[in-house]
């Protein structure tokens, strides 16, 4: 229905128009009636009770609306706090318990395991057997000068292969 409530409206009745919220609408067509009635306009009364009843049924159906809306937010909201409730009174059980004795505290299933069955878990690096470890390397060569080492260039092989050490 929207925000019938405190819309207004722009009624064309046999007095001409009526301009207001549904509540306005309702008490100028009342009044209106009224004073028909005063004046012993039979037909006239009853057109203007009609519109008002219109424009009664309009509010009463967007306050129905309007309730219904505010007691499904309120379920929500009861809803929602009684879910906090719950989680805070469990987390409350947590911290209360005993963290020293062991036995209070839910202990895991643990199965047996078996040399000859397939325990399902990958084989890491860490499991398998340690390598052996690496020999040292020897210490390298002093450095050389420029000028001897060009010399030395020239008397060593060019194949690539390592000099050996002295």
């Amino acid at each position: 229905m929207g925000n019938v409530i405190n819309r207004v409206f722009d009624s064309s009745g046999p007095e001409g128009k009526v301009r207001g919220t549904p509540q306005q609408i309702i008490e100028k067509y009342n009044q209106l009636a009224r004073d028909a009635q005063l004046g012993g306009d039979r037909v006239a009364t009853e057109n203007f009770q009609q519109h008002a009843e219109h424009y009664l049924r309009l509010l009463g159906e967007a306050l129905k609306e309007q309730d219904a809306k505010r007691e499904e937010q309120e379920r929500q909201n009861r809803d929602r706090q009684a879910e906090r409730d719950r989680e805070r009174a469990a987390r409350q059980e947590r911290e209360s318990a005993p963290d020293g004795d062991p036995q209070a505290a839910p202990q895991p299933d643990v199965l047996p395991a078996s040399a000859e069955e397939d325990s399902g878990l990958v084989e890491t690096p860490e499991a398998q057997a340690p390598a052996k470890p690496k020999r040292a390397r020897k210490p390298r060569k002093p450095a050389q000068d420029q000028s001897s080492q060009s010399a030395d260039e020239s008397a060593s092989p060019k194949d690539g292969a390592p000099e050996a050490a002295e």
